[in-house]
């Protein structure tokens, strides 16, 4: 989808689950492909994240429809650094990643005093890079063996956006 239609579109809103949409949560995790590109955990992991102040969680839905989740670790935290530990879409393909990105990046940096933001994705996750520079994340580099994901070590792609890039590309769009 183009960035026109994604102005069209109707607006990503941005909600905190509850225990009752861990299913959900659950169910997107597991979309056919995400199997080699997005973490998964188990009911318990994410009930215990839930309710730690380290972690927040968001849902998102466009249309009144539910269209994804991510969860961020170090949600306001001290060092004024966040990182976005998971985000999945139920639809990949269709547009829907980066107005959910755009507005997660906003609520980050608007809610919080974080100076920086960063993810990691495998490097082979072309689509997800597009995205993800397509919203102003940069390339630092790459992390060797830094994700242990499906019994393997692998390299992780790393990518931030900071408060000044973020504040430059608000006022660009303005």
């Amino acid at each position: 989808m183009g960035r026109t239609a994604e102005l069209n579109a109707a607006p990503v809103q941005l909600m905190r689950p509850t225990l009752a949409d861990i299913p959900f949560i659950m169910a997107t995790e597991r979309v056919e492909g995400y199997e080699r590109l997005v973490g998964r955990s188990d009911e318990g992991w994410h009930c215990a994240a839930l309710s730690d102040a380290r972690f927040a969680y968001f849902l998102a839905s466009q249309g009144g429809e539910k269209i994804g989740f991510a969860i961020l670790r170090e949600w306001a935290s001290p060092e004024q650094v966040t990182h976005i530990k998971r985000i999945a879409v139920v639809r990949p393909g269709q547009g829907l990643g980066k107005p959910f990105l755009r507005a997660l990046v906003d609520a980050v940096f608007g809610q919080t005093k974080a100076y920086r933001l960063s993810l990691g994705l495998f490097p082979e996750n072309l689509r997800a890079r597009r995205a993800y520079e397509n919203v102003g994340f940069q390339v630092e580099g790459l992390s060797r063996g830094s994700a242990f994901f499906n019994g393997a070590n692998r390299d992780e792609l790393v990518m931030s956006i900071l408060r000044p890039e973020w504040a430059q590309s608000a006022s660009e769009t303005v």
